[in-house]
């Protein structure tokens, strides 16, 4: 994994545990950087140039890959 000077965490509290969103890099404007993001050991990332957009889209991917889980 790259190292990247600037770290985030965001907790986002539901009924049902607690999502983190873990945000690396996005130094200057448009530069790239990588999200995390994690719910009931279910993780998954992006990276992009936005952070706002990239943020968004990692939770949407969270959002169906818990959806569409047949395990619960």
């Amino acid at each position: 994994m790259n190292h990247y000077k600037r770290m985030e965490i965001l907790f986002l509290p539901t009924e049902r545990g607690m999502i983190k969103v873990h945000i690396y890099g996005y130094i200057r404007p448009r530069s790239l950087g990588h999200v995390f993001a994690e719910f009931n050991n279910v993780t998954v990332d992006a990276k992009g140039y936005n952070r706002n957009k990239t943020i968004i889209k990692t939770l949407t991917c969270l959002h169906n890959t818990l959806v569409n889980n047949k395990d619960s």
